[in-house]
């Protein structure tokens, strides 16, 4: 899929980030899918670290400790590659740099989110499906990707097998995903989405609206 227009089949639509902070903070080349937005949170509120924050950091160690870093370090560089490519829509190619980073190290696997991405814009389900999967069963709290799981076994299964597939994560702290994802879990009416966020600010309504109009996606 090469099209750069801003459709919901569009990759353009959901550029990757540029990179990311501490404690899930991002910084943004370009707006990205809601799961990256976190608000700025005093210390006390701030939420635990996740284990995919924790993860490239023990690799680094550990790759200090074996002499492996070379291989972690094109890794990086091919997921780089790979969101570049999404963003200026050659999503073949994307999917292909995501796949060469999980070769030089296999551990990217379970948190290439990009990857799952990628491969649902390539109407390859089953495979973005098992994507979104892996990154849950790692962090199990990640409300979008089980909302993403859904949208590819939707498209595999139909929409009522893919509600009995539903992954169930953790309360997701954000209204916007808390609703959006009784929304796909549930059923119901995604304008009611679209409208209980519409004098939103912080990206809220745009969100709703994306989800609402993949809810619709998920019915076709």
């Amino acid at each position: 899929m090469t099209s750069t227009s801003l459709s919901l089949r569009s990759p353009a639509s959901f550029p990757f980030p540029s990179a990311a902070g501490a404690c899930g903070h991002v910084r943004w080349a370009q707006p990205l899918p809601p799961k990256l937005f976190r608000s700025y949170l005093p210390p006390a509120a701030t939420p635990a670290i996740s284990r995919r924050l924790l993860v490239p950091a023990a690799a680094g160690i550990w790759d200090l400790l074996s002499g492996g870093a070379g291989g972690a370090a094109a890794a990086t560089l091919a997921v780089r590659r790979g969101m570049q490519l999404f963003k200026q829509g050659d999503v073949a190619g994307s999917a292909a740099e995501f796949d060469r980073a999980i070769e030089l190290d296999p551990r990217q696997k379970a948190y290439l989110w990009q990857r799952g991405l990628s491969l649902y814009y390539l109407d390859r389900f089953e495979d973005a499906a098992e994507q979104f999967r892996l990154d849950v069963a790692e962090n199990p709290n990640d409300t979008e990707e089980s909302i993403w799981c859904f949208l590819c076994e939707a498209q595999l299964y139909g929409v009522e097998e893919a509600r009995k597939r539903f992954l169930e994560v953790g309360l997701d702290r954000r209204p916007v995903m808390r609703e959006a994802y009784a929304l796909f879990k549930d059923g119901g009416d995604p304008e009611k989405l679209a409208s209980n966020f519409s004098s939103s600010s912080d990206g809220k309504l745009f969100y709703a609206s994306l989800y609402a109009g993949l809810y619709y996606e998920s019915e076709v």
